[in-house]
């Protein structure tokens, strides 16, 4: 993500000589741009939220489309799906598929509410985490996740994938 930022730097500057438009992007303005998260947590924001300040906001920002306890909706089932997975017909949810703890903070933060994406708090997003994995039985009713917690927490089917061999992929 990093390189293509450098190298968008390095097109928008070309653009402005040649055609007299854009403007190369500021330092500031890639590190807004550069807000993925590492499976490992790795740029993990400060912040914390609880399962119980997640409950209120999923009631509140969530289940119109995922549904009440996360069950589903109109939107993908977050709940359930446990040893499902071998079957004809697995479930895929954060508590049966994901396979990494922080990957869930990273989706919510960049692509959700559907409607307004971005627009959570980094404390709304670690409680909407903790609340969706309590609700699959992965941390307590009483947790409070940030970024130490949520990145030690080793979910159901981490060692369910395997890495890819091929040269020009890094698992990371």
């Amino acid at each position: 993500m990093l390189v293509s930022a450098i190298a968008a730097v390095g097109f928008a500057a070309q653009a402005e000589e040649r055609y007299g438009i854009g403007q190369p992007a500021t330092q500031a303005e890639i590190a807004g741009w550069n807000i993925d998260i590492g499976r490992d947590g790795s740029n993990l924001p400060p912040g914390s939220g609880s399962v119980e300040r997640g409950r209120v906001v999923f009631s509140e920002q969530c289940v119109a489309c995922h549904g009440d306890n996360g069950q589903g909706g109109i939107g993908d089932r977050l709940v359930g799906g446990q040893g499902t997975l071998a079957s004809a017909k697995p479930i895929r949810t954060v508590g049966s598929y994901w396979p990494y703890a922080p990957t869930l903070f990273d989706y919510i933060r960049r692509a959700m509410p559907q409607n307004a994406p971005q627009s959570l708090s980094n404390e709304d997003v670690y409680a909407v985490s903790a609340y969706i994995l309590s609700l699959n039985g992965i941390v307590p009713q009483d947790a409070v996740l940030d970024a130490k917690s949520l990145a030690a927490i080793k979910m159901p089917n981490r060692d369910g994938f395997v890495s890819d061999p091929r040269p020009d992929v890094h698992d990371h």
